[in-house]
């Protein structure tokens, strides 16, 4: 153990006076100040620019009526709809960018149900004419005078829905669903604590790999394992260059707070008490997650011969880790999904994807201790594994280990 102290400390003092590493690590704290600075002293010219850079612009849509059931346009309806006497007007309005379409009604509307848009083209045309706000404007216009107020403003507006969850014994849960803080919480600690991670890996795997690689190369590996074992000099390289990409993710972080003015630190203490369990699963999870791609790396970063051969092995562990935020689209529809399920149980995706996952649903007590028993098993393994690799593929130069060598190597472990 105290090897393993040793060799982190100085993987740890070596690189974290690197030129390249204060560097990085002072480069987005600065970017944030001039930010912060720009924000302040041209906050009203950048927002000036922002908002016509950005801004659509009208979204005014005409209305040609010539069935008379729908003009003049309802209070409610006002701010996105303007009547127009005839065709011809409308489509001067619409030449002249007053508007973005307009909406011919014929007379037989309500036998024919036909009606007809017209827009000069391009994208916020086409979405101009919004369902959600012509829908209710019709309805609107057919019902009003046939019905009582009361009734036409319940069928505008059906009303907003209440959800209420139950536990297993039917009865109500005090998370009814209602709050959503909660989820937001819960949203925000799995989605930042998963880029947490995923910045992790990348950023000390590179220390990693470029450790590992420039020490092969240099043969400093013949000296270094002739004092110590070659699983406490993975295991302390991993802590070391672990500590070193987790105090630059720390450095960000903690500027982060600071150029916001403390909200970040109310945006973590509001996740703490509004989802607690989520927290605790996700930072379970980073730990495995960093162990496992950590030790991973470093060994990837012994078998190769040159620190781009040794990146273009690692990479393999990199997509893996990537391979849960390429589905992610469908996670957030279907956070149960056959293959999230799987690459929840499978472990160089299982980190990501169950942080993923968290969030958006009821996800199965199994996959939870599934996903934590298979990595917890998993971590060992590997590092067992890792070492054993380790220790042969440092004392081969020029070449790299063949599958069949490494596989021999496990075998007779």
């Amino acid at each position: 153990m105290n090897n393993i102290r040793v060799i982190a400390w100085h993987e740890y003092i070596v690189n974290v006076r690197r030129g390249g590493f204060i560097f990085t690590t002072l480069l987005f704290p600065a970017l944030g100040v001039i930010g912060l600075i720009v924000a302040t002293f041209f906050s009203g010219q950048a927002s000036s620019f922002f908002q016509n850079q950005f801004e659509p612009g009208v979204q005014l849509v005409g209305v040609v009526d010539h069935s008379g059931l729908f003009t003049p346009i309802p209070d409610r309806f006002a701010r996105q709809l303007a009547a127009f006497p005839d065709e011809a007007s409308a489509k001067r309005a619409l030449l002249d960018k007053q508007i973005t379409a307009y909406i011919v009604i014929p007379e037989d509307y309500v036998t024919s149900g036909g009606l007809t848009a017209y827009s000069r083209g391009g994208f916020n045309s086409a979405i101009a004419v919004d369902r959600d706000t012509l829908n209710p404007f019709l309805l609107h216009g057919l019902l009003s005078g046939q019905v009582d107020d009361a009734v036409l403003k319940r069928a505008t507006d059906p009303g907003s829905l209440t959800r209420v969850t139950l536990d297993d014994q039917g009865q109500p849960t005090s998370d009814d669903g209602s709050n959503p803080f909660s989820f937001v919480a819960g949203f925000v600690a799995s989605y930042a604590i998963s880029i947490l991670l995923f910045m992790s890996i990348f950023i000390s795997s590179n220390y990693l790999l470029r450790s590992v690689s420039e020490e092969k190369e240099n043969r400093v590996m013949e000296v270094v394992l002739s004092s110590v074992s070659a699983r406490e000099l993975l295991a302390g390289k991993v802590a070391g260059l672990g500590a070193l990409g987790l105090t630059q993710v720390g450095v960000w972080l903690l500027s982060g707070v600071l150029i916001t003015g403390g909200l970040g630190a109310l945006v973590v203490g509001a996740i703490a008490v509004l989802n607690p369990g989520v927290l605790a699963l996700v930072l379970v999870y980073f730990v495995l997650g960093y162990l496992l791609y950590g030790t991973l790396m470093a060994t990837a970063g012994s078998i190769g011969t040159s620190m781009r051969e040794s990146q273009q092995i690692a990479g393999l562990f990199s997509f893996a880790a990537a391979l849960p935020w390429m589905i992610n689209g469908f996670i957030i529809t279907n956070p149960n999904m056959i293959l999230a399920r799987i690459l929840s149980w499978f472990p160089l995706s299982a980190p990501m994807m169950m942080m993923l996952r968290l969030p958006y649903g009821d996800i199965p007590v199994i996959d939870v201790v599934g996903s934590i028993a298979v990595l917890a098993l998993t971590v060992p393994l590997v590092v067992w594994g890792g070492a054993k690799v380790f220790r042969a593929s440092l004392l081969m130069y020029g070449k790299r280990p063949a599958l069949r060598q490494i596989v021999r190597v496990l075998r007779e472990a």
